[in-house]
């Protein structure tokens, strides 16, 4: 056990002679969490809607008073008005607008007889998220524009009352949990595999090997190092994270502590992956070449930006052995649900298992040799 805390504090040593090398591998994380989370997830603001109004009747003023509402208000878009369709679709084509609303002639005439009175809407559906918003505040729209003005006594219709167990969630709060196993991930790449083949390639590694360590001391020795540089990545990031996105868990005793476990399990589960795929590595350039790869492989599929749901099958195959993914699950049971040990225990056990297996098997594989 000495042997192996030698190593431990051989590489923290060099660990904390570094800084800048703490910095960058808790930047991306951070830039991406603060970036992310301000630049996708928030409601549509200030879009230009045209509108060409051909009727100019009691109802069509109806439209754009409710039009002014929403400017008002919510200020999901502003109007412009529009003499003539085939420019407001010219427009809406070439970028100028982000929609076009037409009322028809006889709009007014057609509502009041109730003879099939119609709207038309021109979006530009490249871009889904904008167009899914304008159809979406339009549906709405016509929905109050269609509700009696006297509402009978009894109930004709079916209601759906919507019941959200949780205040609004912004997306910086959303993606919170993958920033911090993104951080993670990146201080045992970085503190750990690429310094690993460095010191081989340095022939560091080579006075290991004159000392009466064994194969075991030596990988846990490693492993362990490596095991602390994380769970200070994630401290660090869960702390800083949380205050950015307005979060008070942490000032909570037994969030703590659950966040606490899961970053130490998921430091555990990464140490033994990295080092399961690092074993037999000579060559220094090869973690710098895979770690584009692998962070596509796995931090995407992890549900960290997308609900797993939505994937197709072959990819939730990979999350399902990806570890990311009940790192992910778990923090973000503890930082957005309050959902206690019962939400998270699965989380601990594959994660703490996944990096005992790994480190099992990448064992035998090392080499005590040159």
């Amino acid at each position: 056990m000495m042997r192996a805390l030698a190593i431990v504090e051989r590489e923290m040593r060099k660990f904390f002679r570094s800084p800048a090398l703490m910095m960058v591998s808790m930047t991306l994380p951070l830039v991406q969490l603060i970036i992310l989370g301000n630049a996708f997830g928030g409601k549509i603001r200030n879009a230009r809607m045209g509108v060409v109004d051909y009727d100019h009747g009691s109802q069509a003023l109806k439209i754009h008073e409710a039009f002014d509402s929403i400017a008002a208000n919510i200020r999901t878009f502003t109007t412009v008005p529009y003499n003539d369709e085939k420019a407001a679709r010219e427009d809406v084509r070439t970028g100028k607008i982000d929609g076009a609303v037409i009322i028809p002639a006889q709009y007014s005439r057609r509502v009041l007889a109730g003879d099939d009175p119609q709207l038309g809407l021109v979006v530009d559906n490249t871009d889904q998220t904008m167009s899914n918003a304008l159809e979406s505040e339009m549906q709405s729209l016509v929905d109050a524009l269609n509700a009696p003005l006297i509402q009978p006594r009894v109930t004709q219709q079916i209601v759906l009352e919507i019941v959200e167990l949780y205040p609004y969630v912004e997306y910086m709060k959303y993606l919170l949990a993958g920033s911090i196993t993104l951080a993670m991930y990146v201080s045992v790449m970085i503190g750990g595999g690429m310094l690993y083949i460095d010191d081989k390639a340095r022939g560091v590694h080579e006075g290991y090997l004159v000392t009466p360590i064994t194969k075991l001391e030596l990988v846990m020795g490693l492993n362990f190092a490596g095991a602390i540089k994380a769970v200070l990545s994630g401290i660090c990031i869960t702390v800083i994270g949380t205050l950015f996105a307005g979060l008070g868990v942490i000032f909570h005793p037994m969030a703590v502590l659950q966040l606490l476990l899961l970053i130490v399990s998921t430091s555990i589960a990464f140490n033994g992956m990295m080092f399961l795929m690092m074993v037999r590595v000579e060559d220094p350039l090869v973690p710098r070449a895979m770690f584009g790869v692998l962070n596509t492989l796995l931090f995407f599929p992890s549900g960290a930006i997308s609900p797993i749901t939505g994937f197709p099958a072959w990819l939730k195959a990979i999350a399902i052995f990806d570890p990311f993914t009940y790192a992910v699950h778990g923090l973000k049971a503890v930082l957005l649900k309050d959902g206690g040990f019962s939400a998270i225990w699965f989380d601990l056990v594959f994660l703490s298992g996944f990096g005992l297996l790994t480190l099992l098997i990448s064992t035998p594989l090392f080499k005590r040799t040159l």
